[in-house]
């Protein structure tokens, strides 16, 4: 039979307050009979004490014991030591049947007189004196158990009441083991609930959050892992999608080329093998930004880390870039220090400023201006590169940096572009151990910061 764990844990904790309660009344019950008995000792040698000296008397008032021969009611009345009272006699059943039947008279010689003739070797014994002579001895056989109807009744009242008290206990610990398995168990059901839904690929679920506990704690962390997934899988949805669709635009207009050169519509011109060639390199950068995003999101993208001149870095790239600026009208302004060493790849780091450079030569307005600086600045190198307008909604600049995001109101697909470049760039600052930032540009359009770590020398 397979148990919950609800069950499981009722379980264990009334059997935890059943067998804390049994011990608890069983070392209870030891205790009182012992005790209980004890005091009954004590309070029989008490008794014992307040006998002896009317012994003495009467031994002394008849000469010897031969009056108690057979008069059991004489011996009775000697042992009962309560003030005399009008009308027979009341005997109290604790002092009569519980004590004095246990009381035994000997002589000089410890020959029994008269009183409880199963006297046990060792039973405590009291001497009774006359003008200094022993004159015979009271011995009391010690209780083992209680005896006595008031006494008995006593014990079994006071044993009733611990074992009531037990099975009260135990309902009341049954009652919080059920409200404690319920409080623990069901949020912990909900929550394997709703693991089993994500497991299989609800990534809408959500737990409520009803403590501050550690239950709370795993239900946000449960709501915090659903969100991711479910970002997670939308970007993954939106990755595919947008992969596909800037695979098919130049396959389609390659193929469309394709077929038109196959039905004699056109002819093998350079102006039609260019226009293939500008298609095949669409691709291959595709392709190309792809595989190096894929190794730098796990870290596989190599880097050879050296000394480095950013400065250096950015004006062999501006001068790679200073005829395809020209042909955009863009003016260049440049206010780079050197140098400005940090540690990293040269080739990567001209990858990043390449990627930043085309942007700014494929987006930027005709006759507009990019604008290009690097200096140390607070411990640290910063590259500025910003250009002018279009700019770039507010609301897209946060989210930039992520693979094909663009501003689709002015720098969209016309331009060209799988909107994989900065992400890239990204990836490769922060290999570097920097920071890259965008916001708007003071020459209304993108300004893009970057911040590297300097280059660390060592003092001798």
């Amino acid at each position: 039979m397979k148990w919950s764990i609800s069950t499981k844990l009722f379980l264990v904790l009334v059997a935890i307050s059943i067998a804390a309660v049994a011990a608890m009344g069983v070392s209870a019950r030891i205790s009182f009979t012992r005790g209980f008995i004890g005091y009954l000792n004590e309070q029989s040698t008490t008794y014992v004490e307040s006998v002896v000296p009317r012994l003495a008397e009467a031994y002394k008032n008849e000469g010897s014991w031969k009056f108690l021969n057979h008069n059991p009611r004489a011996w009775y009345r000697l042992l009962d030591t309560r003030p005399r009272r009008e009308g027979p006699p009341q005997f109290s059943e604790v002092d009569f049947t519980a004590v004095q039947l246990r009381m035994t008279l000997l002589d000089a010689d410890k020959e029994i007189v008269i009183g409880n003739r199963t006297l046990t070797p060792g039973a405590p014994m009291r001497a009774i004196e006359v003008e200094g002579k022993t004159v015979g001895w009271l011995a009391l056989v010690p209780y083992q158990q209680a005896t006595a109807a008031a006494d008995v009744r006593f014990q079994k009242r006071q044993l009733t009441q611990n074992w009531l008290i037990g099975l009260g206990t135990v309902l009341i610990a049954a009652l919080a083991a059920w409200w404690l398995s319920r409080l623990l168990v069901t949020p912990l059901t909900r929550i394997a609930s709703a693991t089993h839904n994500l497991a299989s690929g609800d990534y809408t679920v959500r737990i409520p959050v009803t403590s501050k506990d550690e239950i709370g704690g795993l239900s946000q962390d449960f709501n915090r892992l659903a969100q991711a997934l479910a970002h997670n899988e939308q970007l993954r949805r939106s990755f595919m999608a947008d992969v596909s669709h800037e695979l098919r635009t130049p396959l389609s207009v390659l193929k469309g080329e394709l077929e038109a050169i196959e039905d004699g519509v056109r002819s093998m011109t350079p102006e039609t093998l260019a226009s293939l060639q500008s298609e095949v390199a669409t691709l291959n950068k595709l392709v190309s930004d792809l595989y190096d995003l894929s190794l730098s999101d796990i870290g596989a993208l190599s880097y050879r880390m050296t000394d480095v001149d950013i400065g250096e870095v950015l004006h062999s790239t501006l001068a790679a870039f200073q005829q395809r600026l020209a042909e955009r009208g863009l003016k260049v302004e440049t206010h780079i220090d050197s140098p400005a060493m940090v540690n990293g790849d040269e080739g990567r780091l001209q990858q990043l400023f390449n990627n930043l450079l085309e942007n700014c030569a494929r987006y930027s307005q005709a006759d507009g201006t990019v604008r290009v600086g690097c200096r140390n600045t607070n411990g640290e190198v910063l590259i500025e590169i910003e250009d002018s307008g279009p700019g770039v909604p507010a609301d897209i600049l946060p989210r930039i940096f992520e693979r094909f995001v663009r501003a689709e109101a002015s720098r969209n697909r016309s331009h060209g572009g799988a909107g994989l470049g900065l992400a890239i760039c990204a990836n490769i600052v922060q290999a570097h151990g920097g920071t890259i930032t965008a916001s708007a540009a003071p020459l209304g359009g993108l300004l893009i910061s970057i911040r590297l770590p300097p280059l660390r020398t060592l003092k001798v």
